[in-house]
């Protein structure tokens, strides 16, 4: 995928200098490592795209923020507007889809307690941006969470219950995470 593709600038844009509260992590770095995954998993360029455009649409605060931005400023990409982001319907479908199934298995689903009760998308291209970002997320779990988070044990259980649904092997994930941890070193 290309770097000055539509969605990943709108992403970028959004995101802009902003970094998560306890690790003081770049937003932007989630993006970069999961596209990292997906093309070594030999992801599609829409499934790419459509990764870029996830947090636009996966919370529900964040894309109601974003369409009342295209209320009030109209086609301003600087505050991108879910519906502006990307010209294929395609990549728009497959954002979509993503959030429907990853909402559906979030960690504080108390009903949650393993494999089994996550479904997985239809669409193997979906299933492969969830592969990414619960790969992508459980490296920052490691790194900046795990044993000091209040909900350690239980985040933990969801994402060995996400990378063994998603069929990710322990080996694949030592390898990625060693990989996605020189993406940002220098």
């Amino acid at each position: 995928m290309d770097a000055n593709a539509r969605e990943y600038l709108a992403i970028q844009t959004f995101y802009g200098q902003r970094r998560a509260r306890r690790s003081s992590v770049p937003y932007l770095h989630h993006i970069d490592e999961g596209l990292w995954v997906l093309r070594a998993l030999g992801a599609s360029e829409q499934a790419q795209r459509a990764y870029c455009l996830h947090p636009l649409v996966q919370d529900d605060d964040e894309r109601a923020a974003a369409w009342a931005r295209t209320l009030t400023t109209g086609a301003d990409l600087s505050l991108p507007p879910v519906d502006g982001v990307s010209d294929d319907p395609r990549v728009l479908a497959l954002a979509l889809d993503y959030r429907e199934t990853a909402n559906a298995a979030l960690s504080h689903r108390p009903d949650l307690k393993g494999p089994e009760d996550i479904a997985l998308s239809a669409e193997p291209e979906v299933n492969d941006m969830l592969r990414a970002d619960k790969v992508q997320n459980y490296k920052d779990f490691i790194r900046h969470h795990r044993g000091t988070h209040p909900r350690s044990a239980e985040l933990e259980r969801y994402f060995q219950s996400w990378l063994t649904r998603l069929e990710v092997s322990s080996e694949q994930v030592t390898r990625w995470h060693a990989a996605l941890g020189q993406l940002h070193s220098t």
